[in-house]
């Protein structure tokens, strides 16, 4: 069974040698859109981006992260997937995780674009032999074919989106993490990218995603979460 359940989450972002200076002044000034100033056990300066957040989804929850840029939208997906940790509360993810807030995550463009699904599949957690029986398909569907063979260097922006895409969607996921809704490629690949995204978010247990699109959150999702500096002041 896939659960997320947050307890009293608190991440807190240092601010080193700030105290007096103008920089401190300019930190007070963005903390009206961002976290909010706080001090650390140690005493040092902080930026709170989440404080005492708390709530719990269960299978088939399909949640919208909404607030204005700094209230913490991206900074709790990236805790939900392992980057941040809190510094204090509890947290409990319970099933495979997909997060698709940086799908190039851990390619490397002197690499041939068979290696980076290796790179990229590993670091999703997969091990070798699973990803060798997904080799086809996921060169099937990024559609670059004999670039394949060669370094990412020598590919366009857009191929190398497709094929970062084609490998971050090529596993089931029980979570799916997303910051905005993807789109890569060009018209015809945007169709069958689209399909697939929909089938993901279909098949997936729990799906969370941040987004500016109030439609497509209506559309995509039947929980919503209104986050505002770093608090969550309502849950629908």
């Amino acid at each position: 069974m896939s659960v997320i359940v947050a307890k009293d989450l608190v991440i807190d972002f240092p601010i080193y040698g700030s105290t007096g200076s103008r920089s401190f002044k300019k930190i007070l000034m963005n903390a009206a859109t961002g976290g909010a100033l706080a001090k650390d056990a140690g005493e040092r300066v902080v930026v709170r981006a989440l404080d005492h957040v708390s709530f719990e989804l269960k299978e088939g929850d399909r949640v919208g992260l909404v607030g204005h840029n700094g209230s913490g939208k991206s900074t709790l997906l990236r805790v939900l997937t392992g980057v941040y940790e809190p510094a204090s509360g509890y947290l409990e993810v319970r099933g495979r995780v997909t997060s698709m807030l940086s799908i190039t995550l851990g390619m490397d463009m002197e690499a041939t674009g068979l290696e980076n699904i290796y790179l990229r599949a590993q670091i999703m957690g997969l091990r070798r032999k699973q990803i060798d029986a997904m080799i086809d398909e996921i060169a099937e569907f990024s559609g670059i074919g004999e670039y394949l063979n060669l370094p990412m260097r020598t590919y366009s922006s857009g191929m190398s989106m497709r094929l970062a895409f084609a490998i971050s969607t090529s596993i089931d996921a029980d979570i799916i993490l997303m910051d905005e809704w993807l789109s890569v490629g060009d018209a015809d690949f945007m169709e069958k990218a689209s399909l697939r995204m929909d089938n993901m978010v279909k098949n997936a247990r729990i799906v969370v995603l941040a987004s500016h699109n109030h439609d497509l959150i209506k559309k995509q999702c039947n929980k919503i979460i209104t986050l505002e500096h770093g608090k969550v002041v309502s849950v629908q």
